[in-house]
């Protein structure tokens, strides 16, 4: 009986082929199971800066009514606003 060459390779590379892609697929879980982690810390963080903004933007403006400082009232307003069109963010809230 004669060897049929051809099917004994496309045998191995199949072999071959399905241990690669289980070695491409263990690394690529572990890097995604690692990289949700500092996506998760990523995200608490701004979560964490986004309320002291929030809280620090509610407070200043609180102090700019009780004085009624208007002029300041726009500047800060100004700043803000040019900041967050900086950023793309004003972009998103409209939307």
């Amino acid at each position: 009986m004669e060897i049929n060459w051809v099917i004994v390779g496309w045998l191995i590379d199949m072999i071959l082929n399905g241990f690669l892609w289980l070695v491409i697929a263990a690394i690529s879980l572990s890097l995604i199971d690692v990289t949700d982690k500092w996506t998760r810390k990523a995200l608490k963080w701004m979560d964490k800066a986004d309320t002291l903004i929030r809280k620090f933007t509610d407070d200043a403006f609180e102090w700019i009514q009780k004085k009624n400082l208007n002029i300041i009232a726009s500047i800060v307003l100004l700043i803000i606003f040019g900041v967050l069109a900086q950023f793309g963010i004003i972009p998103k809230l409209i939307t």
